[in-house]
């Protein structure tokens, strides 16, 4: 994900944590070893793969996987590409429609959120209702987002650049004006918000509202792809029920491990990022629920190239099909997991 909460970079990055669980009683097994980079500092948006490392899910599909942490200043597809990592976090389809663009030679082989958590957060007293009621607020925006899903704001529903601010992690701006919202996530800012200024904001999830992205895609190189298939169909697996795990089940190990890894996340956050997660259907809704979590499509992949290609934001001539691989999902592992509705 894009590092839009200033509670997320309290932490320092760089670090290589492994996190190996006891040997099983069971026959021992030589394991394969991978190693795994997130997008920032270990936090609930990433609970899943704590929960299979925590619970002994990725042991069980004979892996030994090592974490490790993003934060501001890495740069985990540099590792992946130099084969330091095997697998890294990409944070939307627009990261991987780059590596196109680019020829660097990756792929993403799970999507394992279903919705992208982008949102705006706006003051309860503006009145905002829907989307276009943002209109008229001065609205905080990055310098990742204005040449992405702003991009799309302008050409589908008519925003103005005229009332936009730069967004730097920092909420006081926000909080200052009551006429303004705010770029964030589903999963944080809005607790963070909630804590520091004692009110509950409104909040816009673009996905609402035809921003169709996958986000948190489990990318990996070509090469490991056409090598070593098995191994990546075990990690792809894992992860799904890894995330089965720490949706549905208990995710006490999870949470600790995340905790460890990054001492500034507590319980409360944790909670309130698995609660959005399942109160927005960010990881487990749509196609997740007939072919379980990691589900992409070829159509709605289409469909938001060629959104994005109406915004601006990328080019017609990128072939988008090289962006991803149907061949590790949609198989629909984990299933029998979910409660029953």
């Amino acid at each position: 994900m894009q590092p839009a909460l200033s509670l997320r970079a309290l932490t320092a990055a760089g670090l290589l944590i492994s996190l190996l669980m006891p040997a099983q009683a069971q026959t021992p097994q030589k394991l394969d070893k991978v190693t795994f980079g997130t997008n920032w500092l270990a936090e609930g948006e990433q609970g899943g793969f704590f929960q299979a490392l925590a619970d002994g899910t990725y042991k069980k599909y004979g892996l030994d996987v090592t974490i490790v942490p993003g934060g501001p200043n890495v740069n985990n597809r540099i590792l992946l590409l130099s084969k330091k990592l095997d697998f890294d976090i990409a944070a939307n389809n627009l990261q991987s429609l780059d590596a196109v663009a680019n020829k660097v030679p990756v792929v993403a082989v799970a999507a394992m959120f279903q919705k992208d958590p982008q949102v705006f957060i706006a003051h309860p007293e503006s009145k905002v209702k829907s989307l276009d009621d943002l209109k008229p607020l001065t609205l905080f925006v990055s310098k990742e987002g204005m040449p992405t899903y702003f991009q799309w704001l302008k050409t589908e529903h008519g925003f103005s650049e005229d009332r936009v601010k730069p967004y730097t992690s920092n909420a006081q701006p926000f909080l200052a004006n009551r006429n303004s919202a705010m770029q964030g996530y589903v999963t944080s800012e809005p607790f963070a918000i909630e804590q520091k200024a004692k009110f509950k904001p409104t909040v816009i999830l673009l996905a609402d509202y035809g921003f169709n992205a996958y986000s948190t895609f489990i990318e990996t190189r070509t090469d490991l792809v056409e090598n070593k298939p098995d191994l990546v169909q075990r990690f792809v697996d894992a992860s799904i029920v890894g995330w089965y795990h720490y949706l549905y089940g208990d995710n006490k190990a999870g949470n600790a491990l995340i905790k460890k890894m990054n001492p500034d996340m507590t319980d409360a956050i944790l909670d309130y990022s698995v609660a959005k997660m399942k109160e927005y259907g960010i990881v487990d809704s749509g196609d997740t629920l007939k072919n379980g979590i990691g589900a992409m499509s070829d159509e709605r992949m289409a469909d938001f190239f060629s959104t994005m290609v109406h915004a601006g934001v990328v080019k017609r001539d990128i072939d988008f099909r090289k962006a991803y691989t149907l061949r590790f999902v949609n198989k629909g592992v984990g299933l029998d997991l979910r409660p029953a509705q």
